[in-house]
């Protein structure tokens, strides 16, 4: 919202729960078409930045609770907007989505079920936008910084594990990360350019003990990362598989596949040059005033 207001648009907010900054509230994933009309006529563009998180774990079969929070709103979103006469869109969505597609032998979308939600947001977001309102998708990996009060959803519990005296360990292999700016930048150019494109969004790559490390050393706390060998990871995935099994959930990301992808290198080409450190410190410092 900063960065469209001091490009000089006006923004209008939304979000789930009223609070300071927020214009209008409304729950995405109960909303009907009919919700979104009066809020969008008159206006340009509209970006959707909320949906299911990939560390949900919901009954099975899980795919149904990501399909209802990430696809569903969006499809009504963009059919209003449609509707309304809105001529450009941007979803902020995962970079998951860039290496499915990237790589179809890593069957990704089939997998995992948050990931083929994510995919099935892009497609069927475009389709009920139809050719007239194009819909970029920003493909976001890690996330540091914040917007205003608030920060990656992830971010609270790996800040309380850096900081702590507990051991930190990490696997092999490794991760885009960018920063909020960044991605705020992205979707303002695309918002503006009625781009319509699939956008991978990073500042760099870091080994995942760097970025552990680097979390660290942010939360006042640096200290040696242990790398995890690849078989003990393997392990502790399968093990937890098992407790979901018998708990009769299903995480987002399947377990026993999780482990393939994350001791790869997730890399993404560089589309901003912020860097990550202060990025870091920031995002330590939203979830220490949450608390």
């Amino acid at each position: 919202m900063t960065r469209l207001r001091a490009g000089g648009h006006t923004a209008v907010a939304v979000a789930r729960t009223p609070r300071e900054g927020i214009d209008h509230a409304v729950d995405a994933t109960t909303a009907e078409v009919q919700t979104w009309l009066p809020l969008l006529t008159g206006c340009d563009g509209v970006v959707f930045a909320a949906g299911a998180d990939d560390r949900e774990v919901p009954a099975r079969p899980a795919y149904s609770a990501f399909h209802a929070g990430n696809v569903v709103p969006v499809v009504t979103l963009l059919t209003a907007a449609r509707q309304a006469g809105v001529t450009r869109a941007v979803v902020l969505g995962s970079y998951f989505t860039h290496f499915n597609r990237e790589h179809p032998e890593w069957d990704l979308a089939g997998a995992h079920p948050y990931i083929r939600s994510r995919v099935a947001q892009a497609a069927e977001g475009r389709t009920a936008a139809g050719p007239g309102l194009p819909v970029a998708v920003v493909e976001v990996p890690f996330v540091f910084g914040r917007a205003g009060e608030r920060f990656p959803a992830w971010a609270e519990g790996l800040v309380g594990w850096v900081s702590s005296k507990s051991p930190l360990l990490a696997p092999t292999g490794g991760t885009a990360v960018t920063t909020a700016e960044t991605v705020a930048d992205i979707a303002v150019d695309a918002l503006e350019a009625a781009s319509g494109a699939d956008l991978p969004a990073a500042d760099g790559n870091l080994t995942w003990a760097e970025m552990i490390g680097g979390l660290a050393a942010a939360a006042g706390s640096p200290r040696p990362v242990k790398v995890l060998p690849a078989a003990a990871f393997r392990l502790a995935l399968r093990l937890t598989a098992l407790r979901y099994r018998f708990s009769r959930k299903e995480p987002g990301l399947h377990p026993t596949r999780l482990a393939d992808l994350l001791l790869r290198h997730l890399h993404l080409t560089a589309t901003g040059t912020r860097p990550i450190d202060p990025a870091m410190v920031e995002t330590v410092e939203a979830v220490r005033e949450k608390r």
